[in-house]
């Protein structure tokens, strides 16, 4: 882990130029100078707090067959937050110094640009805690395309960032939740944030009939998977009740999945996928966000476990990969400020 102190190397930049990291290579990364971007007519610029480290890098980080190196700089970040500093001449509703998350698509920089219609103010209550909007948003969509009620018993299949987030919002909503996972240290948080039953993801059949034996053998009404990985995909399947609701959360990225058609048909089963791709529902998902974590209804605070600097991107990637123990979330920290922290 690379720690953020006063000592960190900064790479040196000229008047118009920013500090910007890049992938070089699969497995590795460089911080280098970059031209500073100039916002369109419709865009604004933001100088960057920080850019939260999302899963789906690591298959650009290990190395695919469509990527190319190196990256645009500041390439792969797209859950960047920070402070206005320049507008468009058509840009309307923000001005210079607005605190904002945005959807913009090269963050892991000291700044990036964003359509003014992708980007969402943040008040002052939230001041100096991070918010990468892109994840929360995510988050609230899966939500709601989820459709829990209160009553009902929903597993949580995977608990990192997003499902330990869905694990409080399901709670909110007045549902059991039974969470899955294989780290201890995840069921912990899952714990933390108010899963009823916990239970380690080791053994396929003892999995299933633990929630049968939770459920009276109903199973779930609903069941989130939200690993991105073939095994936790057929063990949702088999924890969702007959007509129940499977929702896909986890990011399949890596090719090809088999499902068990017979059983999801015979169950009668809906199945969502909940990544959401329009702009629009993306960002009204970061303006819910940015409402529950203002009003106290959601902290995702305790689960950014992990900071590190610009030039510790490579670092961040791994422990994304790798998730040692104690692991949920890395951010990237850009703004100079935030060196110290």
């Amino acid at each position: 882990m690379t720690l953020i102190d006063e000592t960190t190397d900064v790479t040196a930049v000229a008047a118009g130029e920013m500090r910007a990291a890049r992938l070089t290579a699969p497995g590795a990364t460089a911080v280098e100078a970059a031209a500073l971007p100039e916002p369109g007519p419709a865009q604004v610029r933001i100088r960057l707090e920080g850019c939260g480290v999302c899963a789906s890098n690591l298959t650009p980080w290990a190395g695919a067959s469509w990527m190319t190196y190196p990256t645009e700089p500041g390439g792969l970040g797209h859950e960047g937050w920070g402070v206005i500093d320049a507008v468009g001449a058509d840009v309307t509703g923000f001005a210079v110094g607005d605190r904002v998350a945005a959807l913009s698509y090269h963050a892991y920089a000291e700044y990036d640009i964003a359509d003014a219609s992708a980007t969402v103010k943040l008040p002052d209550s939230l001041a100096g805690q991070p918010f990468p909007g892109e994840p929360l948003g995510c988050a609230m969509n899966i939500f709601r395309r989820s459709d829990i009620q209160a009553g009902q018993t929903v597993a949580i299949v995977g608990i990192g960032f997003l499902g330990a987030l869905l694990t409080r919002l399901a709670v909110d909503a007045g549902a059991r939740v039974i969470a899955i996972s294989r780290r201890p240290f995840s069921l912990d948080v899952a714990r933390q944030m108010g899963a009823q039953e916990v239970i380690p993801m080791d053994d396929h059949h003892a999995i299933i009939h633990r929630v049968k034996e939770l459920t009276g053998g109903v199973m779930a009404d609903r069941v989130i998977e939200a690993v991105g990985k073939q095994w936790p995909l057929d063990l949702a399947g088999e924890l969702t009740k007959e007509r129940g609701r499977l929702i896909i959360a986890g990011y399949h990225q890596d090719g090809p999945r088999q499902v068990n058609m017979q059983m999801w048909n015979w169950r009668g089963l809906d199945v969502i996928n909940a990544h959401e791709r329009d702009p629009e529902v993306y960002i009204e998902g970061i303006r819910m966000a940015v409402e529950a974590v203002a009003s106290g209804r959601l902290d995702p605070t305790p689960l950014y476990t992990h900071r590190f600097p610009l030039d510790g991107l490579d670092d961040a990637l791994n422990a994304t990969r790798d998730r040692p123990d104690g692991f949920l979330k890395a951010l990237v920290m850009t703004d100079g400020a935030a060196r110290s922290a």
